[in-house]
């Protein structure tokens, strides 16, 4: 059971709002604008989407190009180990953008900080696009590289907890996984089109001119997306949860140390929650491209094409479990995902090994399926862990803590394990992280009936 917050900062803040308008519904208000609800799924889910697009694309040039353009001095091995340690910068970035964004989230409301966070991921990416490599400007582009991936790191960071409270703290309780459901389908999403248009690029381009210019494509759309995705959170209201906290003039000084403070419990073992989510998408994602195209020699658009199946899988699976979360409970479904994880961690590579493309893409599928069990629920599990006044950061700062490990390091062990111990070594430690979020899972409480007060 979550630790009591005081009766001060604890407003009662459960939105019971349809996610239509109706003649039940209440008056069209600056805070509740008509038709808010679906308004704010589609922000929820494109920002995000958005947001994960600029993100992932990062991943798969990094697995593809980077180690060439901006590490040419160091062996294939190396310079492929150096372009994932920036991608692991990233990582390390976000609790740092969950702490910053969630403050003023939690201070100054939802809303103005998505906004921001939006901005500066993708204008961030959208630069990667515009930088020249070590042949030009030397060691001057690594050092910018790593420094927009910071960047790049801290926006996703202030993100994900705005965006999935934006949907909790609207939703009727009995639908809360459903709602979440919206920013949760950003990242399947957000992956499929990266991969897409890398896919795209690599069936219409020569190798030559794909590893010049073409690997810039996808970076410079974010200036596109970003337009987009700004037009559409400028038309969102402040949560009616958050609202009420500002009438009450409870918002918390310092919401991380009020986090610390009252849910240490809830942050560490949200944070291992998630572990095994991040381990099994950022394996598939980004070290299994670069194993099978680089190892194994599964040409580069095979891989492409495979991973875009297995991404449909996530996405189907992500929106399923969430919406089953409302009938099921959170905390069953997660627990689900840890041991199917723990199960296909062991087979996975075996899989792989074969480079037989169907079973190559039922490896992949198997370990997205995974993830998407997980994913789904977590959307609305997360936030249901933190009171009103502390949410934002608190939500938040779980999330990418549990991304530092699983999505971070992760990658990086994994990559060294396939280089000096074998695949086999790689699927025991992904096992090993599925265990680290089992045992998270089973010391923490199901949400799914609680008030959004009650925490």
């Amino acid at each position: 059971m979550t630790d009591p917050a005081p009766a001060a900062s604890r407003p009662s803040d459960e939105s019971s709002a349809p996610a239509t308008p109706s003649a039940a519904s209440p008056a069209a208000t600056p805070e509740r604008p008509s038709g808010s609800g679906r308004t704010i799924a589609i922000a929820s889910f494109i920002g995000t989407a958005i947001e994960f697009y600029d993100y992932y694309i990062y991943g798969t040039a990094a697995a593809l190009v980077l180690n060439k353009l901006f590490f040419p001095a160091l062996s294939p091995v190396a310079g492929t180990l150096a372009s994932l340690a920036t991608f692991a910068i990233g990582f390390i970035a976000r609790p740092v953008g969950a702490i910053v964004f969630g403050h003023f989230g939690d201070r100054i409301g939802r809303k103005a900080t998505l906004v921001v966070s939006l901005l500066l991921m993708g204008l961030s990416t959208a630069f990667v696009g515009l930088l020249p490599g070590y042949s030009s400007i030397g060691v001057a582009a690594p050092i910018l590289l790593v420094v927009l991936r910071v960047l790049q790191g801290i926006g996703l960071g202030g993100e994900w907890g705005g965006a999935a409270l934006l949907s909790t703290e609207y939703a009727p309780k009995s639908r809360r996984g459903l709602y979440a459901a919206a920013p949760q389908m950003g990242s399947p999403i957000g992956f499929f089109a990266a991969t897409g248009v890398y896919w795209a690029l690599s069936e219409g381009l020569p190798k030559d001119a794909f590893e010049s210019w073409g690997w810039r494509v996808p970076f410079l759309l974010s200036f596109l997306l970003v337009a987009v995705g700004l037009r559409i959170r400028l038309r969102v209201a402040e949560t009616p949860a958050f609202a009420k906290l500002l009438a009450s003039r409870n918002a918390v000084r310092v919401p991380t140390l009020e986090v610390i403070r009252r849910y240490p419990k809830q942050l560490l073992l949200g944070a291992g929650a998630i572990v095994v989510v991040y381990v099994m998408f950022y394996t598939a994602s980004t070290y299994c491209l670069t194993y099978t195209t680089k190892t194994l020699g599964v040409p580069r658009n095979t891989m492409l094409g495979l991973t875009l199946i297995a991404i449909t899988v996530l996405g189907v699976t992500t929106f399923v479990v969430a919406r089953q979360s409302d009938l099921l409970g959170r905390r069953k479904l997660l627990l689900g995902g840890a041991v199917f994880s723990l199960a296909w961690s062991l087979v996975m590579f075996p899989l792989l090994n074969t480079r037989n493309p169907i079973l190559i893409a039922i490896s992949l599928s198997g370990a997205l399926l995974c993830m998407g069990i997980g994913w789904g629920p977590l959307g609305a599990y997360l936030p249901e862990l933190f009171g009103t006044d502390v949410r934002y950061s608190g939500a938040g700062i779980a999330y990418n803590l549990g991304g530092v490990l699983g999505g971070g390091v992760a990658p990086l062990i994994v990559a060294q394990l396939g280089q000096t111990r074998g695949t086999t070594a790689v699927g025991f430690f992904m096992a090993a992280m599925a265990v680290i979020s089992l045992l998270s899972l089973l010391a923490l409480p199901e949400t799914r009936h609680r008030k959004l007060s009650e925490v």
